[in-house]
């Protein structure tokens, strides 16, 4: 029922989904009427791989978290997280509002031991035809270094789980690759991360985000939000530009028929529609976040996104490598990488 368009955009992807993964099932959660009615508009819908869940109350995008969590107990977000936890669902996909789909996930899920709070994490293409994974885009605007190591082994963890990498690199973005760059709270996080068991590489700039430098890309909510919108508002200027190019007039929309192959598949490499769908890592269960704009082709995506995740054991995935994690000795840091840190904050 949530997101910018509501079933107007998540029943068409419900169906499309269903018709490409043939071994999926969908309990679609919201005021049961209103869904039953957008299926009837979908001939072919095959009734036994659905489930409808009535919910009468929905959560609005502006709404407060904490009024959510607190007073709408019956909410369709509320309802879907629930069965999840209660193994009727193996994941939940929600394009709401994403305060209230992380204050109700955590709280009604709960947090993997060892970890304090949940962080968004999504997969960025990369200039090596590869994927960098992000995180937090957008859960916890205020981090305390803490937090973005274990962000770091949650990302680590995530990767490996899903590309099968055993240790993949981690970066932490910063305003310069130097040691003295940053505030204080990078700084330290930079600390943590060197001394932990993680493949750090090192700090890592906005523009390493498609380099392919780091698998893992750690950062607080704020920045990393601000570089996801950033990117795709980018890709979406740069589209436009080359059509409104190929539209200047005859001889160029001449070039654009002959060119058509390459437009398409320069229009598909940088779709940030196919990337849609950002895990809420650290819980026990496997939730996913929808952009609230999404149409039904982006939509689709996050609830591929979703099956892909249980059906690589992500939630095992993580707990193992956290486990591993937690039993291997920390690496120290070497005495010049202390001592350059030491005097960038005298």
């Amino acid at each position: 029922m949530g997101g910018d368009h509501g079933l107007a955009v998540t029943i068409p992807a419900a169906v499309s989904f269903l018709a490409h993964e043939p071994s999926a099932r969908l309990l679609l959660v919201g005021r049961e009427a209103e869904i039953r009615a957008a299926l009837a508009r979908h001939k072919a819908v095959d009734s036994s791989r659905f489930e409808v869940l009535h919910a009468e109350e929905t959560i609005a995008m502006d709404e407060s978290p904490a009024t959510a969590l607190r007073s709408k107990r019956q909410s369709s977000m509320r309802l879907a997280i629930a069965a999840v936890k209660d193994g009727t669902a193996d994941a939940c996909v929600s394009a709401g509002n994403t305060g209230a789909l992380m204050a109700i996930s955590r709280f009604v899920l709960k947090m993997l031991e060892g970890m304090d709070r949940p962080a968004i994490a999504t997969q960025m293409p990369n200039r090596l035809g590869a994927m960098t994974t992000m995180l937090d885009v957008g859960a916890n605007v205020d981090c305390e270094p803490e937090h973005m190591l274990q962000f770091a082994m949650m990302g680590a963890a995530l990767v490996t789980a899903l590309d099968r990498k055993e240790r993949p690199t981690v970066g932490l973005l910063n305003v310069g690759e130097e040691l003295i760059k940053g505030n204080d709270t990078v700084k330290r996080a930079a600390e943590l991360l060197r001394a932990s068991s993680l493949n750090f590489v090192g700090n890592v700039e906005g523009d390493d985000v498609y380099s392919g430098k780091a698998d893992v890309i750690v950062c607080d909510g704020f920045v990393g939000n601000v570089a996801l919108k950033a990117s795709e508002g980018l890709a979406q200027m740069l589209g436009g530009f080359i059509r409104e190019e190929y539209e200047r007039h005859l001889f160029t929309r001449l070039m654009a028929v002959l060119s058509f192959p390459v437009l398409r598949r320069f229009k598909a490499r940088l779709d940030h529609r196919r990337f849609n769908g950002a895990a809420l890592v650290g819980l026990r269960g496997v939730v996913v976040k929808s952009h609230g704009s999404a149409d039904a082709f982006a939509y689709e995506a996050a609830l591929r996104r979703a099956f892909d995740a249980v059906r690589n054991g992500l939630l095992q995935g993580i707990a193992d490598n956290l486990a591993r994690a937690a039993e291997m000795p920390p690496i120290g840091i070497d005495e010049p990488a202390v001592a350059a840190q030491g005097s960038s904050l005298t």
